[in-house]
């Protein structure tokens, strides 16, 4: 009898021994812009590229780590300002003698891929709030018609055969 309880007791103690499941740690870590950009080589696959830098779980984004969700709201803001700040696609697009240049349409391309990876970004972004909670359906519905625009542009760029140039931007995923 006393065998019995001892065992009933150590198993009992055991299971209380064993720590509680933590909660899911980030996935991502701080890149720079160089690491994270799709916008180099050929066209067609930029947004398998950002999910495959961005590996957030996407069938549950309730369970998304807060420093990954910042990690992702910085390197948005990264993507959109090397599309429009100095030194980002729209000045090397127009210094390159705009986009009927084999070179503008070079960083057009690579511009678009870009525009693919900030409204990925985005979209994530919004269906992270939306899993806690916020209301982001309009945001979101625009934010989903805006991407699915640029993949049928990398797309259409894709089939024609052309490569895409990314910019030499500095920035982060910093939070």
């Amino acid at each position: 009898m006393f065998f019995k309880a001892a065992l009933v007791f150590s198993l009992l103690a055991s299971s209380f021994a064993h720590p509680a499941p933590k909660a899911k740690r980030g996935v991502l870590s701080v890149q720079d812009y160089s690491e994270f950009q799709v916008s180099d080589g050929p066209a067609g696959n930029a947004l398998a590229r950002v999910n495959e830098k961005f590996p957030i779980d996407q069938t549950n984004f309730a369970n998304v780590d807060a420093e990954d969700l910042a990690i992702l709201k910085a390197a948005r803001k990264t993507a959109e300002a090397a599309e429009t700040k100095a030194g980002g696609f729209n000045e090397a697009i127009r210094a390159a003698g705009g986009t009927n240049t084999e070179a503008g349409k070079a960083l057009q391309c690579g511009k678009i891929a870009n525009k693919v990876l900030k409204l990925q970004l985005q979209v994530m972004i919004l269906q992270i709030e939306a899993a806690r909670g916020k209301n982001t359906t309009a945001k979101l519905a625009q934010q989903q018609t805006k991407l699915a625009k640029n993949v049928q542009l990398d797309q259409e760029a894709a089939a024609e055969g052309l490569t895409c140039t990314s910019v030499n931007f500095q920035g982060t995923s910093q939070p």
